[in-house]
């Protein structure tokens, strides 16, 4: 199966088990000011996971696009992407642990068609001090499913990531417990930062093995929750089966919800055995024109094309909820993704505009799918190669200005300089010192706020003298 198959196989196989497919939420949280952006498919669904009634009733799926603008640095492996589609289930006090496990492994086995043997799962450890059971419950569930395809399941307790760094997987082990670090969903992040009243549980996270010849030693030994490539999750459910009392302790729900986030990209990713994300449908198309347009491999310029590729899906998203590059929140973080790309596509080779030639690819990809895309594709083409031709006007320039640098240490007010006078973003020029080797100040940072606030003085006072020069001190 390729994306777009898995996609809508998935919003097919939930609806015939009595959910209703809802519409996806837009990637700026409408409401909602405590985050620039929809990161998950739970987000907006929130007040009715809190208690409120959905309109749609208790069993609902759907598939999320999302933008999580924290992984920007870390795009360029494999798997780290900003922009990604979360598909969703969710039961709102109907069904639990059971009827959840099954269903995604059936989901994956049955429909995408991954090898059983290949998923290795996750249950939270417990905390004795706190009150809360290990979770054999979803244990034992998911060893009873491995048994019925005939695979042996042996239940291990890691307990923290590092210890499993030092064990490692022996054969035969399949399912492992992880403490709070790692198994524990709440608000706050983790078991101790659980909000008062709020309710919470252990989760169930879903991996696939790549095998060992993808596995980097330098991270100790292989094991589904290590980051060292051999595994990779491709599911979490989290059961919400505790809410946090005022004296700090949990007590059991008598409505319990199951909530599921399963990231499509890594599934397709697994579908085709690569642990490369970038090799699936929805994105090989987008690198197959890179390629044609540079005259470049992938295998020689694979960073440089998973940014952009990257960049450019979210930055075509966000234009087609609404999103315009700025200087504020949100389309302070568009504006960095194409800037991004386009710096990487001019160490490609790509002196002139391109954008025009790889939006389309994008909007293609998603136009059936999601009727917005093709509906608003003209004007998000326009709002993105408008801001590539003005960002390129000054790009050659600052790469040149940072670059006189070498051999000594840019300092904060360097760093503001090439902001203020030059329009070079601070992000782009912290980055390009470091691929020159071009040393920064450590204290860099207040520095440059020191030069914004000088600045933002001196303006504030031309603006005051030249009003007390206007008749009746009128503002111009």
């Amino acid at each position: 199966m390729d994306a777009h198959q898995i996609r809508n196989s998935y919003l097919a196989y939930l609806k015939d088990r009595g959910h209703v497919i809802i519409p996806r939420a837009k990637l700026v949280p409408q409401g909602d000011r405590s985050t620039l952006f929809t990161g998950s498919g739970m987000q907006a669904l929130l007040p009715y996971l809190l208690g409120e009634e959905h309109p749609a009733g208790v069993r609902l799926a759907d598939s999320q696009p999302c933008v999580r603008a924290q992984d920007i640095d870390d795009v360029g492996d494999n798997r780290h992407t900003t922009f990604f589609e979360m598909l969703g289930n969710w039961s709102l006090g109907d069904y639990f642990k059971e009827e959840q496990i099954r269903q995604f492994f059936g989901f994956l086995v049955d429909v995408v068609g991954l090898d059983p043997n290949k998923l290795y799962v996750t249950a939270y450890i417990g905390d004795e001090s706190r009150g809360i059971p290990r979770d054999e419950e979803a244990a034992h569930i998911w060893q009873t499913v491995f048994h019925e395809r005939g695979i042996e399941a042996e239940i291990v307790a890691m307990g923290s990531q590092a210890d499993g760094d030092a064990r490692g997987v022996n054969p035969g082990e399949r399912i492992f417990y992880y403490d709070g670090g790692e198994n524990w969903w709440s608000r706050g992040g983790s078991l101790e930062g659980t909000p008062i009243g709020d309710p919470c549980g252990p989760d169930s996270e879903v991996f696939y093995d790549f095998g060992p010849e993808h596995h980097d030693p330098s991270f100790g030994k292989a094991h589904p929750a290590s980051d060292s490539g051999q595994f990779m999750e491709i599911g979490n459910e989290v059961f919400m089966q505790y809410h946090r009392l005022e004296d700090g302790s949990f007590e059991e729900l008598t409505r319990r919800n199951v909530d599921f986030g399963g990231g499509l990209e890594r599934i397709a990713a697994a579908a085709i055995d690569s642990p490369d994300v970038f090799r699936i449908s929805l994105m090989w198309p987008i690198v197959a024109k890179l390629q044609e347009l540079t005259g470049r491999s992938y295998e020689d310029e694979t960073v440089a094309m998973r940014i952009i590729a990257d960049h450019l899906r979210g930055a075509t998203f966000l234009a087609v909820d609404g999103v315009r590059p700025s200087n504020k929140e949100q389309g302070y973080v568009m504006r960095r993704l194409l800037r991004r790309a386009i710096r990487q596509a001019l160490a490609l080779g790509l002196s002139e505009n391109f954008f025009g030639e790889i939006v389309p690819v994008i909007a293609d990809l998603y136009q059936d799918d999601y009727p917005e895309v093709a509906e608003s594709r003209d004007e998000v083409i326009a709002v993105l190669v408008k801001e590539e031709t003005s960002f390129r006007r000054t790009l050659e320039a600052g790469l040149e200005m940072v670059a006189e640098y070498a051999g000594t240490t840019m300092t904060g007010r360097d760093v503001f300089r090439l902001s203020d006078t030059n329009g070079f973003p601070k992000e782009l020029t912290l980055e390009e010192a470091g691929r020159l080797g071009i040393a920064v100040d450590p204290e860099w940072e207040s520095e440059f706020e020191a030069a914004l606030e000088e600045q933002r003085a001196r303006s504030r006072g031309a603006t005051t003298l030249g009003a007390a020069g206007l008749p009746g001190g009128a503002s111009a």
